[in-house]
């Protein structure tokens, strides 16, 4: 288990006279949001550790400070259930999902999701819990996905998301095995006609690309590599759909063979600490019941 998250706060030595507001937003780039959720509390945003409005006048050589750590829960029921959690700190929640499982409540799941599970996990150990995911994973995926402890960190992440800074490997089991070993699918993506759900390649949809890899295959499956340069719903299951190889056990795209989930597994992520800048970069093995295929 992990250590309990203490509180994180940002720092500035104030270098020439100017407006807290000022110095919150140009210095320590601070949104509109992060600082009123920080006027909250007393002791949200100090001057050399005393209580400061945002129209105050800062002088030099003062230290503003500001609070950035939730001290209230989310919205989101407590409910038991699995949480798998591969690194934390005061700002990052790193976590592996088991498949079958939803990130956030939606029609049918109302407190059988992976933030209600989170929720419950902290509350026993009496830590005020706000579920903010950086990124979601479909219900029947697997691994790894990045949640944040407050919304300074979840801006600086999402400033991340679909750059070199921040990148995602997959694992999928693909019925068949595509012809090219590796190559590269560049093709649009909008919603399906008449579907809520579904996704369609489609000439006036957003562009979607998909670099993949065979790794290995045999006379029904083959495993297959996949980095996302865009992240557009869906996108590995209907760009492998439209290959001609969709994912094993994909009811949606292709045919509940094989499992009963979609074949799909978040196996290697990178990114950049939201506040230090380190290169950090984490790997999950690949789920026992995706080895089985191949």
């Amino acid at each position: 288990m992990f250590g309990i998250v203490e509180e994180r706060r940002l720092e500035l030595k104030v270098e020439q006279r100017s407006r807290v507001e000022n110095l919150l937003r140009r210095e320590l780039g601070c949104s509109g949001a992060v600082v009123r959720a920080a006027k909250r509390w007393d002791d949200g945003i100090t001057l050399d550790g005393r209580h400061a409005c945002t129209d105050q006048w800062a002088r030099p050589g003062q230290i503003l400070s500001i609070l950035l750590s939730d001290r209230q829960d989310g919205d989101l029921a407590a409910a038991p259930g699995p949480v798998d959690i591969v690194y934390q700190d005061a700002d990052l929640l790193i976590l592996n999902k088991a498949p079958g499982i939803a990130v956030h409540p939606s029609p049918g799941h109302h407190a059988d999701t992976l933030g209600n599970f989170l929720t419950d996990y902290f509350h026993k150990q009496g830590v005020p819990f706000r579920f903010r995911p950086v990124h979601r994973l479909d219900r029947g995926t697997s691994g790894l996905m990045v949640a944040v402890w407050h919304a300074y960190a979840q801006e600086k992440m999402k400033e991340q998301l679909h750059t070199g800074r921040f990148r995602r490997i997959y694992l999928a089991v693909c019925t068949g095995c595509p012809r090219e070993e590796q190559g590269t699918i560049d093709q649009p993506i909008a919603r399906e006609p008449g579907s809520v759900l579904r996704r369609q390649v489609s000439s006036d949809g957003a562009r979607a690309v998909t670099h993949y890899r065979v790794l290995r295959s045999n006379d029904r499956y083959s495993l297959v590599q996949l980095e996302l340069e865009t992240g557009r719903t869906h996108q590995i299951r209907v760009h492998m759909a439209w290959l001609g190889h969709p994912l094993a056990g994909d009811f949606l795209y292709g045919r509940q063979e094989g499992l009963q989930r979609t074949a799909l597994h978040s196996w290697k992520l990178f990114i950049q600490h939201p506040m230090t800048g380190e290169d950090m970069q984490w790997e999950v093995p690949l789920p026992e019941d995706m080895a089985a295929l191949v």
